[in-house]
């Protein structure tokens, strides 16, 4: 890295090699630092041979001395092309006035290589006057993908951060290759390798070029199960969600290795021999093992199943005066001496807070202590409900509608702003919405605490969704020739909730057009009202001696008029 040349001081440090060899040798661990360290021992054994071959280079001699002392005149820069030079010297600590030495030199060479800014460079001193000799780094011309089929562009090109127009650095593309390579390991493909590499173009341009091996995708060949007693292989196989590799899953997707799959295989097996009894259950290890070919994966669990618990005395504790312990402890699923279940817990804890709920208390804080006796291989259970204030509805928030009038959301609340909380109300808020299929499906009411601690917001964060519908037919008859009929209909029309519709049917001998207005509140007012204006063509005939006689023609053109009230929440008329 250091070369002393006679008659002047020169240091210098050139990139070029290490940059290509560091490209060159790109796997699945990404670009290899044994590259860089190889390339720094060459530059070592060249400055020593250097040393050795030149004897003016003796730091013992007068003419070292002198120039390791010179004090420093000038700094120039040489060699620039789009960096400026005073922002190159601002990358080194040499200034005017100081004193020139190796040290000095070396700690300079560190600052420019710290840039990634240049693919060589050096300093020379000739009698003060230091000259810095750069060869700045190309610029990135495009980005160029080859060999990626089950991972398109779009897929890749946002994980890369290297972009045209930048200034191509190592680092930059040691860590686009790993963010490739992870990629590929999230699809199960962990035998994918990529290797850069750098096509030179004119004006000290270059095109990167990710060279992408995908592999085979990673299949489980083997699921392994170490520890288990109390229930087979077999079993705890058909609670996990990852499958092993064999002719009866060659459809599944399950079977590739997927790190996230198989921490949820955990979490499904302690759930499994938690609902079981088995409250001292545990996973120890679960390790992936990959094959040498890094085509497969070797799964390996090993458990401990403790011993199976029953439950013992159950009791409610509650802090709520409209909470009775003894009535709550009536509506309890479980029993002392059933066998423990850990799910059957959680979904007593969900009962009971939605039973706060239907009291106005939407933030009841309900939980289990749990006193587990080893000896008997009992858990107690005592359930403490925690004092919490009765709460109101501050406000009702409808977010997301750009089309759908808020009047439209808000009238299929069962609750009103003041109002005490009720679940039982919420949930059916939320029902009605649903029903109106104007919104995403599954669409939930959020309850998010209000400004006090007895107050709580509804929010209705809908995302909308078409409401249109347009029908088309057509059809052949022997006596009518072609049959057409089409309707059109908008069922928000204006985001106001009516619903309009158009329908027409042309036939040879008949022909018919309706249009229809649905208002679902009129007024504002729980009613709805409709009106059907349509008109209707009929030829009617018979044959007589395969003759088509036309009996009679009929011309209808009317309206209809419809209402509907509520006669209950869920009954109308």
């Amino acid at each position: 890295m250091t070369a002393i040349q006679t008659g002047a001081s020169r240091r210098s440090c050139n990139i070029r090699n290490y940059a290509f060899a560091l490209l060159a040798g790109t796997t699945l661990a990404g670009l290899p630092q044994a590259a860089w360290a190889q390339a720094e021992d060459d530059a070592q054994q060249t400055d020593q041979t250097a040393e050795q071959a030149d004897p003016a280079a003796d730091t013992t001699g007068p003419v070292a001395a002198l120039q390791q002392g010179d004090v420093i005149r000038s700094i120039s820069v040489q060699g620039v092309q789009r960096l400026e030079p005073n922002t190159i010297l601002s990358y080194v600590r040499l200034r005017p006035g100081d004193t020139y030495t190796t040290a000095a030199a070396d700690q300079a060479l560190k600052d420019l290589a710290a840039t990634e800014l240049f693919e060589s460079f050096s300093i020379r001193n000739d009698n003060g006057d230091v000259v810095i000799e750069v060869e700045e780094n190309p610029v990135i011309n495009r980005i160029i993908l080859e060999g990626n089929e089950r991972l398109k562009d779009d897929k890749i090109v946002p994980e890369i951060k290297l972009a045209p127009r930048q200034i191509f650095t190592r680092s930059k593309v040691r860590a686009d290759v790993a963010r490739i390579i992870e990629l590929y390991k999230r699809q199960g493909r962990f035998a994918a390798t990529v290797e850069p590499k750098m096509v030179s173009l004119d004006q000290n341009r270059v095109d990167v070029v990710f060279e992408i091996n995908e592999g085979p995708k990673s299949k489980v060949r083997q699921i392994n199960i170490i520890g288990n007693e109390k229930f087979s292989d077999g079993d705890l196989k058909d609670e996990m969600a990852t499958k092993q590799s064999s002719l009866m899953t060659i459809l599944s997707s399950n079977t590739s290795y997927d790190p996230d799959r198989l921490a949820y295989d955990q979490q499904k097996l302690r759930l499994f021999y938690l609902t079981n009894g088995y409250a001292d259950f545990r996973v120890i290890s679960a390790v992936a093992e990959l094959t040498s070919n890094k085509q497969d994966f070797i799964i390996t669990y090993v458990v401990e199943e403790g011993e199976r618990y029953k439950f013992g005395d159950i009791d409610v504790k509650s802090e709520i005066r409209d909470f009775q312990p003894e009535m709550l402890k009536k509506l309890l699923p479980m029993n002392k001496d059933d066998w423990y279940d850990a799910k059957l817990v959680e979904d007593t804890v969900e009962s009971l807070s939605e039973t706060a709920g239907l009291f106005g208390y939407a933030f009841a804080d309900i939980n289990p202590e749990f006193r587990r006796d080893p000896e008997t291989r009992t858990m107690a259970i005592t359930f403490n409900v925690a004092e919490s204030p009765r709460t109101y509805v501050e406000r009702i928030d409808v977010n997301g509608n750009t089309l759908t009038q808020d009047k439209v959301v808000r009238r299929e609340f069962r609750l009103a702003e003041g109002d005490a909380f009720n679940s039982l109300s919420v949930a059916r808020s939320t029902a009605r919405i649903n029903s109106l299929g104007y919104f995403q499906e599954n669409f939930e009411i959020n309850q998010v605490e209000g400004s006090a601690p007895d107050r709580i917001v509804l929010e209705a964060n809908v995302e909308e969704q078409a409401t249109g519908e347009l029908q088309l037919s057509a059809g052949f008859s022997s006596l009518e020739s072609f049959i057409l009929a089409g309707s059109i209909r908008q069922r928000n029309f204006r985001g106001r909730g009516q619903t309009v519709g158009l329908s027409l049917n042309y036939s040879r001998f008949s022909k018919s057009a309706q249009v229809s207005f649905t208002e679902p509140y009129v007024f504002d007012r729980n009613i709805s009202a409709g009106v059907d204006i349509y008109r209707r063509d009929i030829n009617s005939f018979n044959f007589r001696n395969n003759q088509r006689n036309t009996t009679f023609q009929q011309s209808t053109t009317g309206a209809s008029l419809r209402a509907g009230v509520p006669l209950t929440e869920y009954i109308s008329a």
